[in-house]
């Protein structure tokens, strides 16, 4: 496995070693010993999630503010652009974001510290997105910041309005929202 580093050294872009021939693929998608090789980090997944969403779903931008996940995530059908945005007010990239196409042909996976909200818009006609989190999942300490948030910028690759749930539409501004200290 080979770490990538991102304009924001914590979050990391991920490379597996892909073995291939005319028959198909093989690689391991999560070994606790090479992940930790590569990224110098020993972590304990709790969780295991899977969603499937259509073109132009987008997700995010999610966080617990107690409870904060850790996230290593991978696209095993379709195209997403992927993003984290950076939410401890005393880091020196707090409000910056970083974001990464994953994909079922480019294998990547990002890892998204504690620390950060996360979210991702999908690019084909549906993906169907992994993710291995840190703590468990607890909505009584979810936080939701706007997607669309012009403090933060972000870029997404976008023709039309995205789709949103209605917790996604609610999205606080990014001046408003809990942060990490």
């Amino acid at each position: 496995m080979k770490a990538i580093p991102t304009s924001i050294p914590d979050v990391l872009v991920l490379e597996p070693k892909v073995f291939g021939d005319a028959r198909g693929f093989f690689f391991e998608s999560y070994n606790r010993r090479v992940f930790s090789d590569a990224t110098g980090l020993d972590l304990d997944f709790v969780q295991d999630n899977h969603s499937r969403s259509a073109r132009g779903v987008l997700r995010g931008l999610h966080y617990q503010i107690r409870q904060p996940q850790g996230k290593l995530v991978r696209v095993v059908v379709g195209e997403v652009f992927d993003v984290a945005v950076d939410l401890r007010r005393n880091s020196p990239t707090f409000g910056h974001w970083v974001g990464e196409y994953l994909s079922e042909e480019n294998r990547r996976m990002m890892w998204v510290p504690e620390g950060f909200a996360h979210g991702f818009v999908v690019l084909s006609n549906h993906a169907e997105f992994l993710y291995k989190t840190t703590d468990y999942y607890a909505p009584e300490h979810e936080r939701c910041i706007r997607w669309d948030d012009p403090t933060i910028g972000i870029e997404w690759p976008l023709a039309d309005q995205p789709q949103l749930s209605a917790k996604d539409m609610q999205g606080m501004a990014f001046g408003d929202a809990e942060v990490f200290e």
